[in-house]
């Protein structure tokens, strides 16, 4: 991924729209970054960033996605386990998943590593997006430039090791047989 730290995860989402709330299951390192208007700006302008450059609007932040988003980063604190949040068909909504050791990342840096799959991705219908014929390879940015997506929201917790970031985003992208834009 190109951030020269230690242990990233990362777990493509099938969901998709944003916004974004901060929360921590155990207090950790002080970091200036580590706020909730912080993590909004930096999602919403590398999201911004990420969709101009294939020619697509910005999305626009929704405080209900961030507190979904919010409710799912806590349970991943909780229990330690990078897994995507069940849900039911009617209320599906895009997920990215990220985790990585408690404090060394940025938020900048989080949402990059979703946004340097570009290097992988084809837009090929959904799974065949990625070069590398792994659609884990390429499916955060896909959800990020879904073309039908126009919110996000996402969130922050931490347990002792680890930071997980939450991005929620509706519509949901990565929709099976269709390209991203």
């Amino acid at each position: 991924m190109g951030l020269g730290k230690s242990a990233l995860l990362s777990v493509v989402a099938t969901l998709g729209t944003a916004g974004f709330v901060a929360a921590s299951a155990a207090p950790g390192p002080a970091r200036p970054d580590r706020d909730i208007a912080a993590l909004r700006q930096a999602v919403v302008e590398l999201h911004r960033q990420t969709r101009a450059r294939v020619g697509l609007p910005p999305l626009a932040w929704n405080d209900d996605l961030a507190a979904a988003a919010r409710d799912h980063a806590a349970m991943l604190a909780r229990t330690g386990a990078l897994r995507h949040a069940e849900q039911s068909p009617a209320e599906a909504q895009g997920e990215n998943l990220w985790a990585g050791t408690r404090g060394a990342y940025a938020y900048r840096e989080m949402v990059a590593a979703w946004a340097e799959e570009a290097a992988n991705f084809v837009n090929a219908p959904t799974p065949r997006f990625s070069r590398t014929g792994q659609w884990q390879d390429a499916g955060h940015y896909a959800q990020i430039i879904w073309r039908d997506t126009r919110e996000v929201g996402c969130a922050i917790a931490s347990d002792p090791r680890e930071d997980y970031l939450v991005c929620r985003y509706r519509p949901a992208g990565n929709v099976m047989g269709q390209p991203a834009f």
